[in-house]
C-alpha cells in the first residue's frame, strides 16, 4: 500500500532523513522505533506532506505521491494521528469529530462514522458536548484518534500515541490499535514504546541518526541483542 523509496530530507544543511526506504502492506501493522532524534516525526511529516523531501519518492496505492499538498494525501486516505494530540482545545468533543470528517466521502457517513468511533470509545459519546480541554490526557488521545477514524482512513498514522500518557492510559491506547488493526485498518507506529510497538507489529524498521538501520520480522527484533541492549537496556 505504502512504498518509501530512498528518502531524503534536510533542514537547510542537516540532513533528517537520509535515503530511507520501507514499505507498508495493505492491512499490515508496522512499527518504526527509534532514539529522539533519529528522524520519525520528520518521517512522519513528509510523507503528510508537511515536509517537502529533498530527494527520493513516495507512492501509494501505486501512484506517487511526494510533493503532493497535505490535503490532497489526506484525501487520497492517509491520515496521521500527532505527537501531542493536537485536538481544538476550545471547542466540544462533538465539534472535534466532525472536524475529522471533513473530506466529502466522510462527511457523507458522518453520522455512520461517529457511531463507529462512539462505539469503540463510550466515554466520548458521554462527554460529547465537553470541552476538549477538559479532558484528561487519555481522553485526549482517545479524541485525537476518534477524529483521525472520522476521516475513514486506508493508512492511518500514529507518533508516540503514549507520550505524556498514565500506564494504563497507555494500554488502552495501543490495545484499541491492535483492535483497529485486527479489524483491517492498515497502521504504521511509531513509538518509543519499544515493547508494546513491536509486540503489536507484524514488521518493524529501527531508525537510527537518520538512516534505516535494521528491519525484519518485529517478533525477532524484539529478541534481537542490538535492539535489547539499546532500546530494552537488557
Amino acid at each position: 500500500m505504502l512504498r518509501v523509496s530512498d528518502l531524503s530530507v534536510f533542514y537547510g544543511h542537516l540532513p533528517a532523513l537520509r535515503g530511507v526506504s520501507f514499505a507498508v502492506g495493505k492491512g499490515e501493522f508496522v512499527s518504526i522505533i527509534g532514539s529522539n532524534g533519529a528522524g520519525k516525526t520528520t518521517l512522519l511529516k513528509t510523507l503528510s506532506g508537511l515536509m517537502k523531501p529533498t530527494s527520493g519518492m513516495v507512492h501509494f496505492e501505486g501512484n506517487r505521491i511526494d510533493g503532493l499538498p497535505t490535503y490532497e494525501i489526506c484525501s487520497r486516505g492517509i491520515i496521521q494521528v500527532p505527537e501531542g494530540r493536537k485536538i481544538f482545545p476550545r471547542m466540544k468533543v462533538i465539534d472535534n469529530l466532525e472536524m475529522g470528517a471533513y473530506l466529502p466521502e466522510a462527511k457523507k457517513r458522518f453520522h455512520e462514522t461517529r457511531e463507529q468511533v462512539y462505539a469503540l470509545f463510550p466515554l466520548l459519546a458521554s462527554r460529547r458536548k465537553q470541552l476538549a480541554a477538559t479532558l484528561s490526557g487519555g481522553e485526549q488521545q482517545m479524541l485525537a484518534l476518534g477524529r483521525a477514524l472520522m476521516s475513514r482512513p486506508k493508512l492511518i498514522m500514529f507518533d508516540e500515541p503514549s507520550l505524556g500518557l498514565s500506564p494504563k492510559a497507555s494500554q488502552g491506547i495501543f490495545q484499541t490499535l491492535g483492535k483497529l488493526n485486527q479489524d483491517g485498518l492498515t497502521t504504521l507506529l511509531i513509538s518509543q514504546d519499544v515493547l508494546q510497538s513491536l509486540g503489536l507489529a507484524q514488521r518493524a524498521y529501527v531508525l537510527e541518526n537518520s538512516r534505516i538501520v535494521m528491519e525484519g520480522k518485529a517478533a525477532d527484533l524484539l529478541q534481537d541483542p542490538k535492539v535489547k541492549k539499546a532500546y530494552l537496556g537488557i
